[in-house]
């Protein structure tokens, strides 16, 4: 049997962050169903216990375990890695899945704005703690958005406020795009994988809801390509691209991520970030 049918051989130790709904908690469950190891992960206790205790039930032979951290809060990512590294030694697969679209603090409490601190620095942070646990054969999926847009600087080092929700989500999400296009292509040789995707635009998330006020559509097609991001050979050449599940292919994302100049200075930003505020 190949990995898509659960050869216990090839079973995977995943972990999904934002997993406790939506598209990150559809992907736990088809992932757990086809006999995978996922590590789930959420910021409401109560929440986290009991979707862990409804996907534990599920058949397929899959493992489950979960973890709890609030992604707003840089020391809790940082906690939320050496967690996970205390209980495995192996990661096959980070998928940087929680986002925020709109929160009744959109601040911080370190004055960051909290779209770039859970949709750009979080991810981030995490996939540089659990790169030696992923190792060469990994692979780390950014879930970015078709929502991209020139990244100031200035707000992204909380130097400056945006008022506007879609400004910040949008530039947050290209400034993930642009870290993941820079590591990708420098980890192409030794690996892991490093790719952002799209999962498509307005599925029926939560965020989708809360922000534009539709149902949106079937959140399958975001788990679909996450789980093919994570586990098909289709990703297995692809450090550094961009996967636009609205088209349905491998494009370019904003022209910016693409621009050494900007790439360069909106990575060195978000690193010096890091950097100030854990290492």
């Amino acid at each position: 049997m190949d990995i898509m049918s659960g050869n216990i051989s090839q079973r995977k130790t995943i972990l999904i962050t934002g997993s406790s709904d939506g598209i990150g908690r559809e992907t736990a469950g088809m992932l757990l169903a086809r006999g995978h190891r996922v590590l789930l992960h959420g910021r409401n206790a109560a929440k986290l216990k009991a979707v862990e205790a409804a996907l534990s039930r599920m058949p397929g032979g899959g493992q489950v375990e979960s973890y709890l951290a609030d992604l707003s809060r840089l020391s809790e990512v940082a906690a939320l890695a050496r967690a996970v590294t205390e209980r495995h030694s192996q990661l096959d697969v980070l998928i940087n899945n929680a986002g925020v679209f709109r929160s009744p603090a959109s601040i911080t409490a370190g004055g960051l704005d909290v779209r770039f601190a859970v949709n750009t620095l979080a991810p981030v942070l995490l996939a540089r703690r659990l790169l030696p646990l992923i190792g060469r054969d990994g692979r780390v999926i950014n879930v970015s958005s078709a929502a991209q847009s020139p990244v100031d600087e200035a707000a992204l080092r909380g130097q400056r406020r945006l008022s506007d929700d879609y400004a910040a989500y949008a530039q947050s999400k290209l400034a993930l795009t642009m870290w993941s296009h820079r590591i990708g292509l420098a980890l192409r040789d030794e690996g892991p994988v490093v790719v952002a995707l799209n999962p498509g635009s307005l599925l029926g998330t939560k965020m989708v809801t809360e922000a534009f006020g539709v149902a949106g559509g079937d959140i399958r097609k975001g788990a679909d390509i996450l789980i093919r991001a994570a586990l098909s050979d289709e990703f297995k050449s692809a450090a550094g691209a961009y996967f636009d599940n609205d088209s349905g292919r491998f494009a370019p994302p904003h022209a910016d991520a693409l621009d050494p100049t900007k790439s360069d200075a909106v990575v060195r930003a978000i690193e010096s970030i890091l950097a100030e505020w854990i290492d």
